[in-house]
């Protein structure tokens, strides 16, 4: 797996009018994008500092996975994610090592990448996003 950067970091919020205006505010930068992404039932929004993104997560069902999380563990971060060169030959490569996978195949996410999740409980419990081109 040839993982080249730090792809975004996810922080799931509340309410992304009520955050955004803060990290605007501490990045000295605007919100470049809010994307829906329907079949993860979230709302996004994202900062470029460096080259790393900060990616802002409001459910937009309580039931989803960032609803849930938000029930569960409250605001703040979700998931790191690392930029490959490809998402299905990461997570098989992940897979074959011993990681457990949340995610077989890559699906579809936001900015159109492609993404992969691998299970927290072989990562030391940091959900960890796999993402390519």
């Amino acid at each position: 797996m040839n993982i080249s950067k730090i792809e975004h970091i996810g922080i799931a919020v509340e309410s992304l009018e009520s955050a955004i205006p803060y990290y605007e505010t501490l990045l000295g930068s605007k919100c470049y994008a809010i994307e829906e992404v329907a079949d993860q039932k979230v709302k996004t929004a994202f900062f470029l500092v460096g080259e790393t993104k900060i990616e802002l997560l409001e459910s937009m069902d309580p039931n989803g996975p960032i609803g849930k999380f938000l029930e569960k563990k409250g605001q703040g971060v979700h998931h790191i994610a690392f930029a490959v060169d490809q998402v299905d030959e990461a997570l098989a490569e992940a897979e074959a090592s011993g990681i457990q996978l949340v995610d077989k195949i890559g699906r579809n996410g936001a900015e159109g990448l492609k993404i992969g999740f691998l299970h927290p409980k072989s990562t030391f419990g940091v959900l960890t996003e796999l993402c390519s081109k």
